[in-house]
């Protein structure tokens, strides 16, 4: 993997809102979308979608298609970061 791409791949973790999506989606298992989850971090629902597509290219959430609409999950990985999230959270408390 080139250095750059490297770099925004960590990146993205430690910016806040990224970092409190995974979480959230952790947090609460049940069907998640996108405007819902724009709404918990606190930013517009294009901001989030763009958030969304990075970390679904990096293999840490999917889209399901149900009807109309899609419903976001965490991956396994998706998952490991989020605990990781977690602990870092405890940890500079």
């Amino acid at each position: 993997m080139p250095r750059s791409k490297m770099k925004d791949n960590f990146d993205i973790f430690f910016r806040r809102k990224p970092a409190m999506m995974l979480v959230s989606l952790k947090k609460n298992s049940r069907m998640r979308y996108g405007s819902v989850l724009a709404k918990e971090v606190d930013c517009t629902y294009s901001h989030a979608v763009k958030i969304l597509q990075t970390l679904e290219n990096l293999k840490l959430v999917l889209f399901e298609k149900r009807g109309r609409i899609k419903v976001i999950k965490l991956t396994k990985k998706g998952q490991e970061v989020a605990d990781a999230i977690e602990n870092i959270q405890r940890l500079i408390k």
